[in-house]
């Protein structure tokens, strides 16, 4: 079934877009993170310009967001006073995020930094995951059973201004977790990225968050954040190719309730697993499409 996007001005299989938008929309379900980390780069694959790869990709995150926040919030997964705060800090981040993406534009220098953030990004955020499951695992084999309490990092404790986050269980400054919502929204304008790949373990291992929120609170600021991307990318690049979007977004929304159904049952070490091995076949896909062959990583060419 072809379909032609005018944006990307090209033809696609559309199955295989709404199929890509279910995966997405499973990822959002399973680990609170918006799945354009990997949309977008899937996307380029196919053959979308990187540009509006990313500009569409947003566009369709905030679907597959409002599908997760609705099932996470029916069980009291949400801490919306977090959320909001780290909303604020995201709008704020996605215009300084339009700005950059507007002066690379310009600098016809845009797609060659889409490439290369996700390579750096995708490389350790991959790494990282896949360090913690399989230390998260270890005390399995070796009969250990003591869970890490988990508490906000030194830094965080050292912010003036603390509030009271009641679901959270946290009594932090606000300061932490708007400084990582503008960070999370700069790269979800330059990257259609819902950011919450970097958002899940920032909560648990800087903030301090309790586990059976972080998802759902994650999900609640990519849902209004990439709201904000969409409209800025709208009025600003014009890179959003809606019916590349909407194809997306039919996939999403019913990937991401699926999705919610398997967190619910699956052991997250395994999860976690999975997802940090498909990351880092992505982040080498990506190096790869930049023209690093695998020899170049480990020789050096003589001069």
């Amino acid at each position: 079934m072809d379909v032609y996007l005018p944006i990307a001005n090209l033809s696609v299989n559309g199955l295989y877009i709404v199929l890509l938008g279910g995966l997405t929309g499973i990822l959002s379900g399973l680990f609170g993170v918006g799945g354009g980390f990997l949309t977008t780069p899937l996307l380029i694959f196919y053959g979308i310009p990187p540009t509006v790869a990313a500009a569409s990709a947003a566009t369709q995150v905030t679907g597959a967001s409002v599908s997760g926040v609705l099932a996470h919030g029916k069980r009291g997964g949400v801490d919306y006073r977090m959320g909001m705060v780290m909303v604020g800090g995201g709008v704020v981040g996605a215009l300084i995020g339009a700005l950059l993406f507007r002066l690379l534009q310009a600098l016809g220098q845009i797609d060659v930094v889409i490439n290369i953030l996700y390579v750096v990004m995708l490389g350790t955020i991959g790494s990282l995951m896949l360090r913690e499951a399989i230390e998260a695992l270890r005390p399995k084999v070796d009969g250990a059973t003591q869970a890490r309490k988990r508490r906000h990092h030194p830094l965080i404790a050292g912010l003036p201004f603390r509030w009271r986050f009641y679901r959270s269980g946290l009594y932090i400054s606000p300061l932490a977790p708007l400084i990582l919502g503008v960070i999370v929204g700069i790269l979800t304008m330059l990257m259609g990225v819902g950011g919450g790949f970097i958002l899940v373990p920032a909560m648990l291992y800087l903030l301090g968050m309790s586990g059976n929120v972080v998802v759902g609170t994650s999900l609640y600021q990519i849902l209004f954040v990439t709201m904000v991307t969409t409209m800025t990318h709208a009025l600003t690049t014009k890179a959003v190719d809606i019916v590349l979007a909407g194809l997306l977004l039919l996939g999403s929304v019913m990937g991401a309730q699926f999705g919610t159904q398997i967190a619910l049952k699956a052991r997250p070490e395994i999860l976690r697993l999975v997802l940090a091995a498909i990351v880092i076949a992505v982040a080498l896909r990506m190096l790869y499409g930049l023209g690093v062959q695998p020899d170049e990583i480990y020789t050096v060419s003589p001069l």
